[in-house]
């Protein structure tokens, strides 16, 4: 070819065309509403020079609606491709705000569609990044059309490869669909926005005056609804823990979770575990703490952190191998589950159940939320999702029981009788149908109204009770724990344990799927 031929100019010229719209300007214009520009978050998310965009060059189907013309910029407002994160192939859509608003037409929709069907058929995590205003008005039905088949492409690659979403901007109305069904969802303080109806239709229809922060913001969605799972404070920090997210994932459900050499000195602190769990049962104390000295050093990765803080959920690694922790955290209302706390952990649970990652459960639970508000709402229905997640799950679970494990709460949090493969429990135990002071209320009624100072007459039948009742030594005896251990211990017992389930195998019955209680 003639490189100085008509050909050829045509080519560079599209080109520079291309480079004149995703100019300065616009990154600038991004940057003055504290947000990156889709392509500066494109190349701080994906290794370097490894990104490779598809159809740039499209423009809208319909540039002229009767209704306002329609930008015709290349792109038509989204960013497509693949690339490697840590080494790993990734697809992605990043939403570009600057091109009519990141608004959604057919065009724009077809795109993203293209990238979810080429990440399902290759086996590739997918990440969309969500900036947009909607759906493009202009374009009617074509706009729904084409948020509906992304929704049921979320719902296809469900369980297969690994979706997340990031809100770097508004999602509002049908938008927050696509970001609800993946897997996890990040926000950003003060630029993140997520709702199904705005504030001005909140004003037109209730009569309240409302802020966008108020009704969708990163902190609402964080610490009160639980769409999200993290917020940072910067965009740069949302990605970097997005790449950190990653790298406990396997890229499809036929693989397993990548290895990564963590060398820990984790073993020169485990003593310390002996001292953790108070001696007053009735003492809370940071679960976390014991997270964080059994699992390598520095391992821990925190999911939905703000949401039903009193269960623990997140990721580590055991010798470098990723596994799913769900903690009971005594230090947020005893550690008792509730109806968020069920549905954070049973969402987590299935997540590492369809991409092969193990759980251990560190158990510390009195039981569950009384009250009207938890009955009334559906503790008992939402409480079943937990044992259903627990007992689907197929991948090695383990459980280690602290201190409480008492009634329906002990059967829930993965008891070998709901399939759990290994149980252990350190000697600070108590397994039992209740708590000592509710059951001896029950089975001395009589003696405690009679007795001169019921208070300690309770007080001594309580302590009798946990000696002789709860006491994990009766549990292991009759076979329902494997073993009572040294909490010193805990980290090799594990690590062994995990180690002999690695080619666990689980012949599931054939069936369409179960009918979780949702």
């Amino acid at each position: 070819m003639d490189i100085n031929g008509k050909i050829y100019k045509d080519f560079l010229n599209r080109i520079e065309r291309f480079k004149i719209q995703n100019g300065p300007d616009k990154m600038h214009k991004q940057n003055a509403k504290g947000k990156l520009h889709a392509r500066e978050r494109i190349a701080l998310l994906f290794d370097e020079d490894s990104f490779e965009e598809l159809d740039a060059f499209v423009t809208s189907a319909t540039p002229d609606t009767g209704f306002g013309k329609i930008d015709e910029a290349f792109g038509d407002g989204v960013v497509i491709g693949h690339g490697r994160i840590n080494g790993r192939i990734v697809y992605v859509y990043s939403q570009d705000f600057t091109v009519m608003g990141g608004s959604l037409g057919a065009v724009h929709a077809k795109k993203i569609i293209k990238v979810q069907d080429l990440a399902l058929r290759v086996g590739a995590p997918i990440i969309g990044i969500n900036d947009s205003g909607g759906a493009r008005i202009q374009e009617g039905v074509a706009s729904l059309s084409g948020y509906t088949s992304i929704f049921h492409r979320n719902i296809q690659s469900s369980g297969i490869i690994p979706q997340i979403s990031m809100i770097l901007g508004p999602a509002a109305g049908g938008a927050v669909y696509s970001p609800a069904l993946t897997d996890f969802v990040f926000m950003v303080k003060k630029t993140s926005f997520m709702f199904l109806t705005g504030p001005d239709v909140v004003k037109e229809v209730l009569n309240e005056d409302v802020s966008f922060d108020e009704l969708g913001g990163a902190e609402v969605h964080a610490k009160k609804s639980g769409v999200a799972n993290f917020i940072y404070e910067d965009e740069e920090n949302a990605i970097l823990g997005v790449k950190k997210l990653l790298s406990f994932f396997p890229s499809n459900n036929m693989a397993n979770p990548p290895y990564i050499d963590t060398k820990t000195e984790q073993e020169k602190n485990i003593d310390k575990l002996r001292a953790i769990v108070p001696d007053d049962p009735n003492k809370p104390y940071d679960v976390k703490k014991v997270i964080k000295l059994i699992i390598d050093q520095g391992s821990f990765f925190e999911v939905s952190e703000l949401f039903a803080p009193n269960i623990v959920v997140g990721f580590g690694r055991l010798q470098g191998k990723a596994i799913g922790i769900i903690a009971n955290q005594p230090k947020v209302l005893a550690g008792v589950i509730d109806i968020n706390s069920s549905i954070k952990a049973a969402r987590f649970i299935r997540f590492c159940d369809s991409f092969n990652i193990p759980l251990l459960t560190l158990e510390d639970v009195p039981g569950f939320l009384p009250g009207l508000d938890q009955e009334y709402n559906g503790i008992i229905k939402h409480g079943a999702k937990l044992l259903f997640a627990y007992s689907e799950a197929t991948v090695p679970k383990i459980t280690v029981i602290l201190r409480k494990a008492y009634g329906g709460a002990f059967c829930v949090m993965n008891s070998k009788n709901i399939g759990g493969d290994y149980s252990f429990a350190w000697p600070t135990a108590e397994i039992a149908v209740m708590g000592p002071e509710g059951a001896v209320s029950i089975l001395y009624k009589k003696e405690l109204r009679e007795a001169e100072d019921p208070k300690k007459l309770q007080k001594e039948l309580a302590a009798k009770y946990r000696s002789e009742i709860a006491n994990p030594y009766i549990a292991d005896e009759k076979g329902y724990i494997d073993e009572v251990i040294d909490p010193a211990e805990t980290r090799k017992k594990l690590i062994t344990a995990f180690e002999t389930l690695e080619n666990k195998y689980v012949d599931q019955p054939s069936r369409k799927h179960g009918n979780i209680p949702l």
